[in-house]
């Protein structure tokens, strides 16, 4: 028997520090004998899916022991492997618990389609989630999962969510493009430190049936005239809006020609003396 085929017949047999050993062997072979050992529990899987170079036969055959898939610490050990079948990892997915979830989809080197499909187990769940998870979903979840809080609008969760560190701007505004939102988000989105002086977030409020004309005022003298005057079309706001947003374009013309008079040069009196 060779050395190797020995060391297989080993990896059936082995308990405590020998089986322990084995799990850093380098044949594909010998692994797979020490999935078939009796000895081989729950802890040792793990150890074993902690190699980040597994060969993906190993990661498979894992994947079809569904008595070693009972363990939930082996689940997510195998979902979470770098090198596990995409469609053993997409499988998976499904029986994750809510925070292993969010860690699928925030850590780096993960692939986009792996981090879509955990966002989207997240959205699934989130109707049927207590005030409690959704809290915390808020402080750390991903944007997708963080702009669908903010739209729910729910009281306790709004000033946590515009917070979170994966919020973008473009959840943000996909939130103020529903006509329709909990009374609370547009208040929330005014008073932000962080989103209240984005550019485009104040745009997005002053087309929001919803926003204070307060507010809508406040920001008119920092809107681009290109952005008026398209914001002053028939149809983008209500008419009673209209006519600011027409008086800001006629403030701001006006003061583009009184500053171009005043910087135009003096004539030269001797000149218009000689002529």
């Amino acid at each position: 028997m060779s050395e190797e085929g020995s060391v297989r017949e080993r990896a059936l047999l082995a308990i405590g520090e020998e089986l322990a050993v084995l799990l850093h062997h380098p044949s594909a072979d010998v692994l797979l004998a020490l999935l078939d050992n009796s000895a081989l529990d729950e802890t040792h899987v793990c150890l074993l899916l902690e190699r980040k170079n597994l060969p993906g036969e190993i990661l498979e055959e894992v994947a079809r022991r569904k008595h070693l898939l009972k363990s939930y610490r082996v689940k997510r050990s195998l979902a979470f492997h770098p090198r596990a079948p995409r469609l053993i990892s997409l499988r998976l997915l499904r029986d994750l618990y809510l925070m292993d979830l969010v860690q699928v989809a925030i850590l780096p080197g993960v692939s986009a389609e792996l981090k879509r499909s955990a966002e989207d187990q997240l959205l699934a769940r989130l109707p049927q989630l207590p005030l409690g998870q959704k809290i915390t979903l808020a402080r750390r979840g991903p944007a997708r999962v963080a702009g669908a809080l903010l739209a729910e609008g729910h009281a306790q969760v709004i000033s946590i969510v515009l917070d979170n560190p994966y919020m973008t701007e473009a959840q943000i505004l996909r939130a103020l493009s529903r006509e329709k939102l909990p009374p609370s988000v547009i208040p929330a989105i005014v008073r932000h430190h962080k989103w209240s002086i984005t550019y485009n977030v104040r745009l997005a409020l002053v087309r929001h049936p919803s926003a204070p004309l307060a507010t809508i005022l406040s920001y008119l003298p920092e809107l681009t005239v290109s952005d008026l005057r398209e914001l002053a079309a028939p149809g983008i706001v209500p008419e009673s809006l209209r006519k600011y947003l027409q008086a800001e374009v006629q403030r701001r013309m006006r003061a583009s020609e009184k500053a171009a008079k005043g910087s135009a040069p003096a004539k030269n009196p001797s000149a218009s003396n000689r002529e």
